[in-house]
């Protein structure tokens, strides 16, 4: 079911129900992050692998701290600069959260959504929220709450609507356990940011095939049911086989007669396409095309987390 009421959603999350919610990256899946059995309903409802580590959500910087430990003064600066926002931190967990959230891991994925709606649920409520992407495991992330009904609507009792999400990509995870901090997965917000606020780069650790230290890094993710391939160059494809293609484009693409386009921002905004990108592929994948082909946008900002979606994404021969 469908609705606005976050009197409804707080009363079900409380009691240990598995709840849909908006927030301004993807709609998330959330359960009381200190009930392992709730927690456990996330990864049956996902069918997500219980090695795959879950982010914590609260309302506040202020709440995480009694979670975590051994804060590094420059994870403080990275929150007061982005949190609430599309930051995820990994920080030292404190004994009281569950090995499930964490898959095991001393670490802890923790972050502050910048959604009214969310922050509303959050601080009505005494504990943290687990809440993975609300799409089943390994697919394309959900954007809107119909996109959550479409896939999941028969196994949650509850998703509260709170419109399009304003960024479109999950949030950006970056390890603060130990200095240099590392970027474990590309998102939302942009890596030349987060080094701008520290005046340092970081390092990148952005794939792990069987044993990820934070969500998103598997090598095969995001993926649609349509094949998807990523190819050079996009103006000069010639649809020789005459096979039933949609094209994924970008910037100022003239029609491709033989191929059906969709753009993700025809004025070549890399914010706009985040926003639309799992919106635009999940619209490609539901009209039964053959394959969908697509090229990198341009590496900078927002284009680098996009381009890992889309190298996530692709057929694997």
């Amino acid at each position: 079911m469908i609705g606005e009421s976050i009197a409804l959603a707080i009363d079900l999350l409380k009691k240990g129900e598995v709840v849909a919610i908006p927030t301004e990256t993807v709609y998330g899946l959330a359960a009381n992050a200190l009930n392992e059995t709730a927690v456990l309903n996330i990864f049956k409802i996902k069918n997500r692998p219980s090695f795959d580590p879950l982010i914590a959500h609260f309302s506040s910087f202020e709440k995480i701290k009694p979670f975590v430990k051994n804060i590094h003064p420059k994870a403080l600066k990275l929150a007061a600069e982005f949190m609430p926002g599309p930051l995820t931190m990994l920080l030292e967990k404190q004994d009281i959260v569950p090995d499930i959230v964490t898959s095991g891991s001393k670490k802890m994925a923790v972050r502050v959504p910048k959604h009214p709606m969310a922050l509303e649920v959050l601080s009505a409520l005494n504990f943290p929220l687990a809440a993975p992407s609300a799409n089943p495991f390994g697919f394309v992330s959900p954007t809107s709450a119909l996109h959550v009904e479409k896939q999941l609507g028969e196994k949650i009792p509850y998703i509260l609507d709170g419109g399009d999400c304003l960024i479109g990509l999950e949030s950006t995870i970056i390890d603060c356990t130990e200095w240099p901090f590392k970027v474990l997965r590309l998102g939302g917000l942009s890596i030349e940011k987060i080094e701008a606020c520290l005046g340092e780069s970081l390092a990148q650790n952005l794939i792990q095939n069987s044993n990820p230290t934070a969500p998103g890094q598997l090598d095969k993710h995001y993926a649609t049911h349509t094949p998807l391939y990523i190819i050079e160059n996009l103006c000069a494809f010639k649809n020789t086989d005459k096979k039933n293609i949609a094209m994924l484009a970008f910037g100022n693409f003239e029609t491709n007669e033989d191929v059906f386009v969709l753009n993700l921002s025809k004025k070549g905004d890399i914010d706009e396409a985040a926003k639309n990108l799992f919106k635009n592929l999940r619209h490609l994948d539901e009209q039964n095309f053959d394959e969908i082909i697509t090229s990198f946008l341009p590496f900078n900002g927002l284009g680098k987390a996009i381009n890992d979606r889309l190298s996530r994404a692709a057929h694997k021969d």
